[in-house]
């Protein structure tokens, strides 16, 4: 459920982040010193005083809502939307009635806060790559705009505009990670991974050439399926729910009506975060939301 009464008023919404924030007690965020005092209140927030360094700060100082000129019910509406219901930034726009250049460049710093996930892999693990359109957006062209209609089969490359993204489903910790990178060769998958708890991981893929020097390292164990023979499943070996996950990617950055690859890891690591607040209520999810970018 829309947690409605923690963003109805900007009031509100500072209370939830002051319990969020100082939920171990308030600490001078420039000193890290604890020596703090209230010391009066700036609008809707509370005001403090540092006993070591002498200064005042509040709950927004040193966060990504500091400063911000759009009320903090508004951000978090606009962030919580984001993720939870995939909302375009132009649909966020008309909702709560904010600039669209302001609101996108808040949604855009909300999702490069947001920590890269570390990736560490118990196993067994399925890997696969997946291509997605993202060209120049927001940028100036140098050349004439490419026609999607008619796009060349086959792989794509980060140079044409269509970079491949890595899924990696760890079957033995539940974990999934998407992974962009700037090519889809054998270093690129020996550095994904790269960190396994055992010195010998069994990996399931599909028949791409570039997973082929892993049957001569004994390091991995790998067994795959080759989709051009038909092959799909083959006991344990599959990469089906790769495949799963690369459709929710697909479909997550598709509202946004094409991405600039230079963006292209910004807006995946909300897709991440999204999945990891899928089942929890309303207000758990927003608590969750602040954590992430304090």
């Amino acid at each position: 459920m829309f947690p409605f009464e923690l963003l109805s008023s900007e009031a509100s919404a500072a209370n939830l982040l002051e319990q969020v924030r100082w939920r171990e007690g308030p600490y001078c965020p420039r000193c890290q010193s604890e020596s703090v005092i209230k010391h009066g209140s700036y609008r809707e927030y509370q005001r403090y005083l540092c006993k070591d360094c002498d200064r005042t700060f509040n709950d927004k100082t040193g966060t990504i809502f500091a400063h911000a000129k759009i009320g903090l019910d508004k951000l978090l509406f606009a962030f919580y939307s984001f993720l939870r219901f995939n909302t375009s930034i132009r649909q966020l726009d008309a909702e709560i009635d904010v600039s669209y250049r302001s609101l996108r460049r808040r949604v855009e710093q909300f999702a490069r806060t947001l920590d890269a996930p570390a990736i560490s892999l118990v196993g067994p693990v399925e890997i696969d790559e997946f291509y997605v359109s993202a060209g120049k957006k927001g940028r100036e062209r140098d050349r004439e705009s490419r026609s999607r209609a008619l796009s060349k089969r086959g792989r794509g490359t980060y140079e044409g505009d269509k970079p491949p993204v890595f899924t990696l489903v760890d079957r033995g910790s539940g974990q999934r990670y998407v992974v962009p990178a700037k090519s889809a060769d054998e270093a690129t998958v020996r550095l994904l991974l790269d960190n396994r708890e055992k010195e010998s991981l069994t990996v399931y893929t599909d028949g791409f050439r570039a997973y082929d020097p892993l049957d001569d390292d004994e390091c991995f164990h790998r067994k795959s399926v080759i989709h051009g023979d038909g092959e799909y499943v083959d006991g344990d070996a599959h990469v089906n729910t790769c495949e799963s996950h690369a459709s929710l990617a697909r479909r997550w950055l598709s509202p946004h009506r094409g991405v600039s690859k230079d963006k292209l890891t910004a807006y995946l690591r909300p897709f991440q975060l999204r999945r990891r607040i899928l089942r929890k209520p309303g207000r758990e999810a927003l608590k969750q939301i602040i954590r992430e970018v304090l």
